[in-house]
């Protein structure tokens, strides 16, 4: 066996060690008391503490749900670099619904953001072999998480139908060294939208020499976010809950 293909083996074993993780701490019975299941969390108050409890999530892709049974959509929040998990928590909970199953996936932040699609993508297809009601997938990915949403696509060859949505995401590049390679074409079940903040506004851009979300993907949809949410500002954070509003 070739050095390439024992590696490759040794990462597939480690992601799906990982799944194995993952679908012990959602099922339940091995879940531990603090486990942040979509309606324990707190979207007032105790945001920053319920946004903590999903970032001590290990690396995976976690349900936030035990109710499995009548689910006809996915949805999956995707994280960006350095979130705190907080500004997650109102979004997932408006999204969902009692025909959606929502997900967390946490991954290495300091590991290109390529990696963390192409384990994405594995953990899907395990996912949806043993849930093969599912009728769509919905993926949200928010500032470098939107990098891992879009890269998903080269590693996806699913038939579902799936929609992808970067938001306030730095598409055309980080300048980290990570080769982040943008689609050329849309597959026919792939939608994608864009959403973008206003950079002067967005605290994670506005000194950037230029607006590092435009980024051309033939087909996709393109909005710009207003200058304002619920009378604030409308920056980095907030741009998540924006988009769940008008999703």
């Amino acid at each position: 066996m070739s050095l390439t293909e024992r590696v490759r083996k040794a990462n597939m074993l480690l992601v799906l060690c990982r799944v194995l993780i993952s679908a012990c701490l959602a099922g339940f019975s091995c879940a531990s008391d603090d486990y942040p299941w979509l309606t324990d969390l707190d979207s007032g108050p105790g945001v920053k503490a319920s946004g903590l409890r999903l970032m001590d999530l290990s690396p995976g892709l976690h349900p936030l749900e035990q109710n499995t049974a009548h689910v006809k959509k996915l949805l999956i929040g995707v994280h960006g670099f350095g979130s705190k998990g907080y500004e997650w928590i109102y979004p997932l909970q408006t999204l969902d619904d009692e025909n959606t199953l929502t997900f967390f996936h946490r991954w290495n932040t300091f590991r290109c953001t390529n990696n963390a699609s192409a384990e994405m993508a594995l953990l899907l297809r395990t996912l949806l072999a043993t849930h093969t009601h599912v009728e769509s997938v919905e993926i949200i990915g928010h500032s470098y998480g939107g990098l891992v949403a879009v890269g998903f696509i080269a590693h996806w060859e699913q038939e579902v139908p799936t929609q992808i949505h970067s938001v306030a995401a730095p598409l055309a590049g980080t300048g980290s060294g990570c080769a982040n390679t943008l689609p050329r074409l849309l597959p026919s079940n792939i939608e994608v939208t864009q959403w973008r903040t206003i950079q002067a506004l967005d605290n994670a851009f506005k000194d950037w020499p230029t607006d590092p979300q435009i980024a051309e993907i033939p087909g996709s949809l393109v909005a710009r976010l207003p200058e304002t949410y619920r009378g604030r500002r409308l920056g980095h954070n907030w741009s998540i809950s924006w988009v769940a509003d008008n999703i």
